[in-house]
């Protein structure tokens, strides 16, 4: 269905801005690069130059190449969203780390000064003949000094427990600590095991597409393109076909607005895997910054972010809320009203405007629900 039938459909400033979408997303969706297609070799001209008569392959197969390097991107999008994962974790644990060796430090310390009361403690008994305060009392032929002394010997030996109970629990304390280091240092060397094989994925899923996209000559490259725009038209048409801007009426919060002023100036940066800004971001980058320029930190990944966030209705998303994508949540972009988002697509792209129903939508997150 053409943008003209959809007007008629949908009717007013909300059809026409829809219709609008729906043509902006056939102008600026996603194309990109991938592995092992090799391009069909052009057909040799008289003079003998490669490129001066190219024959275009069926469209069959372009669609092939589209397909594989949508496969290609989205594994780097999962390997992206571990990688911010394993990155995120890191931070933690060091910091966890750092505390811990203060509480030892500062736990070291108090059992060196116990371990001082004690050896004093030991001393003046030794000095004293090793008789304990207690018998020396009841040796004494005076009575008055008894009774004075009574009180006395009952808080040195309530502070000789205190001073073991403190001792153990400090002892036990190191103890312990020592054994969330070492936990959080085995952790943290897993995450950096984790981190170096996503990495290592991005980086071998990125190198395919690209070198897929460069065995395709200029008028492939175009047909490619083409295909991409009337596959991402053909998604949005079809998902506004479905009435949901019908049942779309929900207003921004202030946070909201906040978050969407601050994707809307990040228009035009390019996407980097890992990165969270100023002058480039990936998916959840620029989702979880937006929303921290509004006073509202959020999880830093398209998983964690569907995860812990509200979900709502789609029918019930107002703009600044969070479409998360695909069946494993790789990848997620704000709404911004009228059947648009916002988001920082793929690498070799752009943050960009595009039509919310271009990909599959697995659900809505508010961050300030």
């Amino acid at each position: 269905m053409g943008p003209d039938k959809y007007r008629v459909r949908a009717g007013g400033r909300r059809g026409i801005l829809a219709a609008a979408v729906t043509v902006v997303c056939a102008v600026t969706v996603l194309a990109a690069p991938g592995t092992a297609f090799a391009a069909p070799s052009p057909t040799p001209s008289p003079s003998g130059s490669p490129s001066a008569s190219v024959t275009l392959p069926p469209d069959k197969d372009l669609e092939a190449v589209r397909e594989k390097l949508d496969d290609l991107y989205h594994d780097a999008a999962v390997a992206t969203d571990a990688y911010n994962a394993a990155e995120e974790a890191a931070e933690k644990q060091s910091a966890e780390i750092v505390d811990l060796a203060r509480k030892i430090v500062k736990g070291q310390q108090k059992l060196d000064g116990l371990k001082a009361r004690a050896g004093r403690a030991a001393a003046a008994q030794y000095r004293t003949g090793g008789l304990p305060d207690s018998a020396k009392l009841l040796l004494s032929d005076n009575p008055s000094q008894f009774l004075d002394g009574a009180g006395r010997v009952l808080q040195g030996e309530r502070a000789t427990k205190g001073l073991i109970t403190e001792l153990t629990q400090t002892q036990q304390d190191l103890k312990q600590y020592a054994a969330d280091a070492a936990g959080q240092w085995n952790r943290l060397e897993a995450g950096r095991k984790a981190k170096a094989a996503a990495k290592k994925k991005i980086t071998q899923r990125i190198a395919a597409a690209e070198k897929l996209q460069s065995t395709l000559e200029k008028k492939q490259k175009t047909r490619l393109a083409e295909l991409e725009r009337e596959a991402a038209y053909k998604a949005q048409t079809a998902w506004l076909d479905t009435g949901i801007l019908d049942e779309v009426h929900s207003k921004a919060s202030a946070a909201g607005r906040k978050a969407v002023a601050f994707a809307t100036a990040q228009i035009g940066k390019p996407y980097v895997w890992g990165a969270e800004g100023p002058d480039s971001y990936d998916c959840s980058g620029l989702t979880s910054q937006a929303w921290a320029s509004a006073g509202q930190p959020i999880p830093r990944t398209s998983q964690e972010q569907w995860k812990q966030l509200k979900h709502v209705d789609v029918k019930d998303m107002r703009p600044g809320d969070l479409i998360i994508y695909f069946d494993d949540a790789s990848h997620v972009a704000m709404y911004v009203g009228d059947g648009a988002i916002i988001q920082a697509p793929r690498p070799g792209r752009t943050v960009s405007v595009g039509g919310a129903g271009t990909m599959p939508i697995l659900g809505v997150v508010r961050p300030d629900a």
